[in-house]
C-alpha cells in the first residue's frame, strides 16, 4: 500500500472523503472545547453535509455558529434541530435566543415560551424568557 507522501496531488483523498461524519463531529466538539467555534462551526457543517437532520450535529453546530456571532446560521440551523425534534427543549431554547440576536422578538417569545412549558424546572429558559421585554416591538 502506497503511502500519502508517495501519492500525486491528484491522487490523495480529499478530508472528506477520509472522516466520517462521526469524526467530523468529534473534531468539531475539540474545537468547541478550545473555543474555536467559526472553525467548529466549518468542521461540523461538514459532518450536517453527510449526515443531513442529525440531532447530535445539528445542535453542536447550531451551537458553534451562535458563540461565533453567526445569529442566521445559527436560527437556521435551529430550526432544523426543532423539525428533527419538536419536543426538544433545548433546541427551542437555542432558537428562541438565536432570533433574540436577530432582532426578531415576537418568534423568539414563542420559543423560549416553548422550551419553559418543555422543561418547567429550567431556570436558565425561564430567565431567559423573562429577560425578553414585554413591551419589545413584534416582530
Amino acid at each position: 500500500m502506497e503511502s500519502d507522501e508517495t501519492l500525486g496531488p491528484a491522487d490523495r483523498p480529499e478530508p472528506d472523503d477520509r472522516e466520517s461524519a462521526y469524526a467530523l463531529l468529534q473534531r468539531g466538539a475539540q474545537l468547541s472545547k478550545g473555543r474555536h467555534f467559526a472553525q467548529a462551526a466549518i468542521v461540523l457543517s461538514r459532518a450536517d453535509r453527510l449526515e443531513p437532520g442529525k440531532g447530535s450535529i445539528l445542535e453542536m453546530l447550531g451551537r458553534a455558529y451562535f458563540m461565533s456571532r453567526q445569529w442566521e446560521p445559527a436560527a437556521e440551523t435551529f430550526e432544523r434541530l426543532v423539525e428533527v425534534d419538536p419536543s426538544g427543549h433545548y433546541g427551542h431554547y437555542a432558537l428562541g435566543q438565536s432570533l433574540k440576536r436577530l432582532g426578531r422578538i415576537r418568534a423568539a417569545r414563542t420559543h423560549l415560551r416553548l422550551a419553559v412549558a418543555l422543561s418547567p424546572g429550567s431556570r436558565l429558559y425561564r430567565e431567559a424568557y423573562d429577560r425578553l421585554s414585554p413591551d419589545d416591538p413584534p416582530t
